[in-house]
């Protein structure tokens, strides 16, 4: 396994941070998301989804979002390298519910859409969690957790096949204006979830096998993972350059030990998690045996190192942190809400113990 990004794909990075950072400013996701301006939410949220969908139409592979849908049916680590600077610029929209979750599933099932959601002409997303929130199939009418529904094309539902059906699913595509859904009220505004209906159309059904769908899921929480990562990665250079810049007491607040201490144990964990989450990546690539427990370590390192720098990094900005002005809180609701998605760390330990014993 050769763990050197190529050439390729250090350009794709580059260019999609530099995408994010000029087309989608925090001042851009605070008036969809949460600031009431002139024009209003209403008003807001509709300027903002057409302009990640003409965003989001940019097929060019490292170019656009279209790019990062068709990564989504090919390289691991080509669609973790887009997720993560769009964790870092927290980008509000389907992009990963699209691309790392639908796009798979649809692949998959041998779905028609799948190759205009890989081009960027439709979006989707996947209802599969029950009540319990927990992502396994089920034969529940309502699915909980959906994300991005309201503002996708298209809503792939997985529901248990039934007895006999060896543990596998059945896929139902519905189009996502047809729906009944209720939005739910959660802490990460920019990534909103629903309560769908399931459809009672009689709307043909596809198998997926159990191993199938279990690739579609392990695909979906790296990218998920790498995500979080890029979310560390905001609030770690934010904190570090302000603790450089901070004066108290003559001095600047980053020269207390005490603090550095702090930080350095802070900047080790969100390593660990960078290296855990580019691991399970190339694993899914290469089709590793050890895939399996890399997801659950690359899920559980990211949710940590993510939650760790939103509390220290809160910290060390003091009181400037806590106001609604500050970019920190957006970061830090990504970071939480995210980390519960798709299972939490505590969720993810429990499974790695399950492997290993």
């Amino acid at each position: 396994m050769d763990f050197t990004l190529s050439d390729e794909q250090e350009m794709l990075r580059d260019t999609a941070r530099a995408l994010f950072t000029k087309e989608f400013p925090s001042t851009l996701l605070r008036d969809a998301a949460y600031d009431v301006t002139d024009a209003g939410p209403a008003e807001a949220r509709a300027v903002f989804d057409a302009h990640l969908r003409d965003w989001f139409a940019l097929g060019d592979p490292g170019v656009g979002a279209g790019g990062a849908a068709a990564a989504g049916g090919s390289s691991l680590v080509d669609l973790c390298l887009f997720l993560e600077e769009s964790g870092t610029a927290v980008v509000d929209g389907p992009l990963w519910s699209s691309a790392a979750l639908c796009l798979p599933l649809l692949r998959a099932i041998g779905h028609p859409d799948a190759d205009a959601v890989a081009a960027g002409e439709l979006t989707g997303t996947v209802a599969l969690a029950g009540a319990d929130g927990h992502w396994v199939p089920n034969t529940e009418p309502t699915k909980c957790f959906v994300p991005d529904a309201a503002s996708v094309d298209r809503v792939a539902f997985v529901s248990a096949a039934g007895a006999g059906a060896g543990g596998g699913a059945e896929v139902v595509v519905a189009d996502a204006a047809r729906l009944t859904m209720r939005e739910v009220a959660t802490l990460d505004r920019s990534r909103a979830v629903f309560e769908v209906a399931v459809p009672a159309d009689g709307a043909d059904s596809s198998p997926i096998a159990a191993d199938a769908l279990t690739d579609v899921l392990e695909r979906a929480t790296v990218a998920l993972a790498a995500e979080l990562v890029g979310a560390a990665r905001w609030l770690r250079e934010a904190t570090l350059a302000y603790v450089g810049e901070r004066v108290q007491f003559g001095r600047p607040v980053g020269s207390f030990q005490g603090l550095q201490w702090m930080l350095v144990d802070a900047a080790l964990v969100h390593e660990r998690a960078t290296a855990a989450v580019y691991y399970a990546a190339m694993c899914i690539d290469a089709d590793d045996p050890d895939r399996h427990s890399a997801v659950h370590v690359a899920k559980a390192a990211a949710g940590s190192a993510a939650r760790r720098w939103a509390k220290d990094g809160l910290q060390a900005h003091g009181g400037i942190g806590y106001t609604w002005e500050h970019d920190l809180h957006l970061r830090l609701r990504r970071a939480y809400a995210a980390d519960h998605l798709l299972g939490d760390t505590d969720w993810h330990h429990d499974r790695l113990a399950d492997l290993i014993f």
